[in-house]
């Protein structure tokens, strides 16, 4: 197979930024995907259905003109949210997920939830509506090793919030182990799992063996190669659980490349023609279809996009900027360390 012509993906999980990194990343998404859920953990967070209309509006101002694009906004779970608000928010038609992020679990994660209990009313308004719960799967606990941290929060977080409120929908996003993948092979119709693509692409090694590569580091962090391959059998499988969110996260190179790095590899330029890749060494690209633009508009209650892409195979490589300029500074694009052939030509 030398061309491959798709529905236009979408991002089930993405950070735009605001300001000066908005205006400079969110062309990179818009070029290839229709849609994308937009992560909700600015500085203040997007708390409100009137902080997610004002967000939605700087991200359609922003957008160049020619390109379409569908920002699907979320509300950043805080232990003050309302969940009459909440409520609203989903009936706006705006707001398609509630962001679960542990308190001090990644970026801009400190406003997030401490005690669950405190958010439960909420939880129970959103499984009484239907509106997903998209969960930043990892405990913070420091007595927890990091490279446990989403094992241990499924089977003391997720799995009993689950049985709790079985009604309640939920997307894992990121996934980065086997045990994720395997739980969520197993949770029914009412949950399902984002994975990322450079999740498909590192494992710990890609980040500390022979030097540290600030730019490989995000959370949750890449794992051992047994989980990388899992994630690669659970991407490639064709199962609807499965789907595609990047987690595309700009950070500047200063931020990236200090003592103390930011956490996050920037994908939004380079995504599709890296899942061709991968999808192709795995004997799956008839698979790839689902992955990007079938799995996720089904669990998401949405329709798959009707506008296409086309990918070519060609003899020479793909070359793409080392880095996006922002007004912020440079922001550097995910390097995978292999040639890659699959080029967007449409």
């Amino acid at each position: 197979m030398q061309t491959l012509t798709l529905p236009r993906p979408d991002d089930w999980h993405l950070h735009l930024r605001d300001g000066a990194m908005l205006q400079a990343v969110l062309p990179e998404t818009a070029r290839h995907f229709a849609r994308a859920i937009v992560m909700p953990n600015l500085v203040p967070p997007v708390v409100t259905l009137d902080d997610a209309r004002a967000y939605h509006d700087r991200i359609m101002a922003t957008l160049p003109p020619g390109m379409a694009f569908q920002p699907l906004m979320t509300l950043y779970l805080t232990e003050g949210t309302d969940p009459a608000d909440v409520e609203r928010a989903a009936a706006s038609g705006l707001v398609k997920a509630v962001k679960l992020y542990p308190a001090g679990a990644t970026t801009n994660s400190q406003s997030g939830v401490r005690d669950l209990a405190k958010v439960m009313p909420v939880l129970e308004t959103m499984a009484r509506i239907g509106l997903p719960l998209c969960t930043h799967g990892e405990v913070t606990t420091p007595e927890v090793d990091i490279f446990d941290r989403e094992a241990v929060f499924i089977d003391t977080v997720l799995d009993p919030l689950r049985r709790r409120l079985p009604e309640l929908r939920v997307v894992m996003e990121h996934i980065t182990t086997e045990e994720g993948v395997a739980y969520a092979a197993q949770g029914g119709e009412n949950l399902a799992a984002t994975i990322t693509t450079h999740h498909l692409i590192l494992n710990r090694n890609h980040i500390l063996a022979g030097g540290i590569r600030p730019h490989y580091y995000c959370l949750p962090v890449a794992k051992r190669e047994r989980h990388r391959l899992a994630l690669r059998r659970a991407a490639t499988s064709g199962n609807p659980c499965y789907f595609l969110g990047t987690d595309s996260a700009p950070h500047v190179d200063a931020l990236k490349e200090a003592a103390c790095g930011c956490a996050g590899c920037f994908t939004a330029t380079n995504t599709l023609s890296l899942l061709a890749h991968v999808f192709e060494e795995e004997s799956a690209l008839d698979r790839l279809e689902g992955f990007v633009a079938r799995h996720g508009p089904a669990f998401y209650r949405l329709p798959v996009n009707t506008a296409t892409i086309t990918l070519e195979k060609r003899p020479d490589p793909c070359t793409w900027p080392e880095k996006i300029v922002s007004g912020s500074g440079p922001v550097t694009v995910f390097n995978p360390g292999f040639p890659v052939h699959w080029h967007v030509v449409t």
